[in-house]
């Protein structure tokens, strides 16, 4: 019988997990909370204890699978199969992660950084699937991307391909948490878009929902402010307009140095649709080389919360 894959896709709040065959249909998944006390030293324990025991509830062995690919928050070192600097799971110092899984399960384990994996996943069976040249970007809590290159996931020298978020688009902009000042994370992530809309209402005047709601203490978020745009209110669409020229600018750049077939948009800011495409293809048109232009396409990422389990998964091919 041919064997299966696992995938992992750790996050700071759930941990996803998923059995996959291997034409990359997922054949069970479940999540379980992420456990981020005492150092995250119960992270991986966790996640040990959790996969073996739907390895023996689905009436399999260990012996059944193939291997498992992990995407993870923090500095990824691939040769070593570690992680640092992953501070959400409290992970400051180095783990072991690959030796530890390998030891509690017994299977050959890869792991890369969870931008990365997603990237994978929507290149394996989502809206990337058909092309071989193809970067991805994912706007979520933070903005990050994955560059596929013929076929190829690049790395660079020091793992660092694929930063899209820290692309500068606003020359002494708001402060990075990198640092750097003007990054399109702080302007495009889920936090950015917020913080724009903070900033845009104190200098609006007019009538806007969105406006009356800075006064208040309501809780912003940027599915509110997409929302709102969606029906009308004219501060929620100059708020968007202006996130998506700052995301259109970042990738006209990304297109004239890659000239990829597609840039996928993913992440959970990409649920705004079109709302989020149609003006960033029209800033990203506005500012790509002509070729690139006709050339390029921007599209919606396709497989959603399983673009990281999925991703993940289709590493363990390797160990064929």
């Amino acid at each position: 019988m041919a064997k299966n894959l696992i995938g992992i896709d750790l996050g700071g709040t759930t941990t996803k997990m998923a059995f996959l065959n291997q034409q990359g249909e997922v054949l069970e998944k479940w999540r379980i909370l992420t456990d981020v006390s005492d150092n995250g030293s119960h992270i991986v324990e966790n996640i040990v204890k959790s996969i073996r025991q739907h390895i023996e509830d689905s009436g399999k062995t260990p012996a059944d699978f193939i291997g498992i690919g992990m995407g993870t928050p923090g500095t990824v070192d691939r040769e070593n199969g570690t992680v640092s600097e992953a501070y959400n799971l409290n992970w400051a110092a180095t783990q072991p992660v690959r030796q530890q899984i390998q030891e509690g399960l017994g299977l050959p384990f890869d792991l890369d950084n969870d931008a990365n994996v997603a990237s994978l996943g929507e290149y394996w069976k989502g809206a990337g699937s058909l092309e071989e040249d193809v970067v991805f970007v994912t706007l979520g809590t933070g903005v990050g991307g994955g560059v596929i290159a013929n076929g190829k996931l690049l790395h660079g020298v020091n793992g660092g391909a694929g930063e899209i978020g820290h692309i500068a688009v606003q020359p002494d902009g708001y402060l990075c948490t990198c640092g750097k000042r003007g990054c399109l994370e702080t302007y495009a992530s889920a936090t950015g878009i917020v913080r724009v809309a903070a900033d845009m209402a104190k200098t609006f005047n007019g009538t806007s929902r969105l406006a009356e709601l800075e006064q208040t203490d309501e809780k912003i978020t940027s599915k509110l402010i997409f929302y709102l745009a969606d029906n009308g209110d004219i501060l929620a669409n100059q708020v968007v307009d202006r996130i998506c020229f700052y995301l259109g600018l970042a990738l006209s750049a990304i297109g004239n140095t890659l000239n990829p077939a597609s840039i996928v948009i993913g992440g959970g800011v990409s649920n705004a649709g079109n709302t989020l495409l149609q003006p960033t293809t029209k800033y990203f048109q506005e500012n790509a080389f002509p070729s690139i232009r006709d050339t390029t396409k921007l599209k919606l990422a396709e497989l959603g919360n399983d673009a990281g389990v999925i991703g993940a998964a289709s590493m363990a091919l390797q160990f064929r």
